[in-house]
């Protein structure tokens, strides 16, 4: 593979942290082959998009990114992959100047596609509109992933494909049906992670709760065997369904040398008969439920959710419930076509309701000091992990044991106006920000 040494190559990636740690193994993988990855603003001889396809909004988005590099790079080899490739490869192979379009199947060949197509490519300035694409049944492979791109965390690929087919995701046909490594391979991984330097892994997947699929194994036994992996000093689970994330999960973060006290659960809608027009496997009794978990056993913990409104069928009554059961979140809706939702009901959901909520000071719009605090304590604990002392972290972060005001950056509250940040240790940013009320029951208040 002489002719590939000395190519620059750019990539651009879109989507969910999945994604980001495909691009980031294909990289490393072509560094090994001598393509060197261009910098900012440099010309490059390939360029890989690894696309997303999670709403309509992401496919317009990643058919402009396809354009840009394009018109960027007029004479690279140009390759897209991904979601969007998977499910509509006909349509991106037409573009201009797209050459290859590979399909989920075969991404784990990308690196073997390219010194092939580059090998007999003779005009540089005609595009080959070529596809490497298998049907959904054909998507059987689960290709390793472990690299941490240009970032610090090290992101491992624990499971692919998903099973649920919930109503409104066109993942499971984009990525086929669920499946997995090992567990000896993911500690392998991990411990050549931690020989690199490596202190910190996310773990990923499409479906992460679900891992075991393939090899009759637990996601609960892969946590164990992580946490031994000595010279890992932190795991975050990215993601794992409310009804896969059992108690006794939960227990063991709370107990466990490494991992983080941080879920990522979707919720997706709070009204029951919602979640059942979803396919949701789960009820709002059972979120709750996990929810009270967590706080049990890690008062501490951090959990994002993620929430859907607009969904076809939803009635202003169902939406009233779901706003009542998911205080405390900024939530917003995007349609995906091409899913089973869109035949439901023909007519839009009534918009009246969530613009007077979007009006309203809904309490999603605030953080309790408690809040806060929680999030600064977790902050400097993770701090100490890398062997800073309170005294190196104290100019940036305040001590929530004895802050009386602490500082919220702007952005996390975007419906009220900004003042001046205090020049107090107690500020976390200098930037325009929140004041948050001293008071434990009081929420966060804009002060002149």
């Amino acid at each position: 593979m002489n002719h590939l040494k000395g190519l620059k190559a750019a990539y651009l990636t879109l989507g969910c942290k999945l994604n980001f740690a495909e691009t980031a193994s294909l990289r490393d993988r072509l560094e090994g082959l001598g393509i060197q990855t261009a910098e900012e603003g440099e010309s490059a001889d390939i360029c890989v998009v690894n696309t997303c396809s999670v709403t309509e909004v992401a496919d317009h988005k990643c058919r402009q990114a396809i354009h840009r590099l394009t018109r960027r790079n007029p004479n690279a080899f140009v390759v897209v992959t991904g979601c969007y490739a998977q499910l509509k490869a006909d349509e991106i192979a037409r573009l201009e100047g797209v050459d290859l379009v590979v399909g989920a199947e075969q991404k784990g060949r990308i690196a073997e596609l390219l010194a092939q197509r580059l090998a007999d490519r003779r005009e540089e300035s005609q595009a080959c509109h070529e596809k490497e694409w298998g049907p959904l049944g054909e998507i059987k492979t689960f290709a390793p992933s472990c690299s941490c791109g240009e970032r610090t965390r090290f992101f491992l690929k624990v499971q692919d494909g998903c099973d649920y087919f919930c109503s409104y995701c066109t993942i499971p046909f984009a990525r086929g049906r669920s499946r997995n490594g090992s567990i000896a391979s993911m500690v392998e991984q991990a411990r050549d992670v931690a020989a690199r330097g490596g202190r910190e892994i996310v773990l990923t997947g499409v479906n992460t709760g679900d891992f075991g699929r393939s090899t009759g194994e637990t996601f609960l036994e892969l946590i164990r065997a992580l946490d031994e992996v000595e010279g890992i000093v932190r795991y975050r689970i990215s993601s794992i369904e409310p009804n896969l994330l059992t108690d006794e999960i939960i227990r063991f973060c709370a107990d466990s040398r490494a991992f983080m006290p941080h879920f990522h659960v979707p919720l997706q809608s709070g009204s029951d008969e919602v979640l059942k027009l979803m396919r949701r496997r789960y009820d709002t009794a059972l979120f709750a439920h996990k929810m009270e978990q967590i706080k049990r056993w890690m008062p501490d913990a951090f959990i994002g959710v993620d929430v859907i409104v607009g969904m076809r069928g939803e009635t202003d009554d169902m939406f009233n419930r779901a706003f009542d059961f998911i205080s405390g979140l900024d939530v917003s809706s995007s349609p995906t076509a091409n899913v089973p939702a869109l035949a439901r009901c023909k007519s839009p959901v009534p918009l009246h309701p969530r613009r007077s909520a979007n009006a309203a000071p809904a309490c999603w719009n605030f953080l309790s000091k408690s809040a806060v605090n929680t999030m600064l304590a977790s902050l400097a604990r993770s701090a100490r992990c890398f062997g800073n002392t309170p005294e190196r972290v104290s100019p940036w972060l305040a001590s929530p044991t004895t802050t009386s005001e602490c500082v919220v950056p702007k952005e996390r509250c975007p419906r009220m106006e900004a003042f001046p940040a205090s020049d107090s240790a107690a500020s976390v940013t200098k930037a325009p920000a929140w004041r948050v009320s001293t008071q434990d029951n009081e929420r966060v208040e804009a002060c002149n």
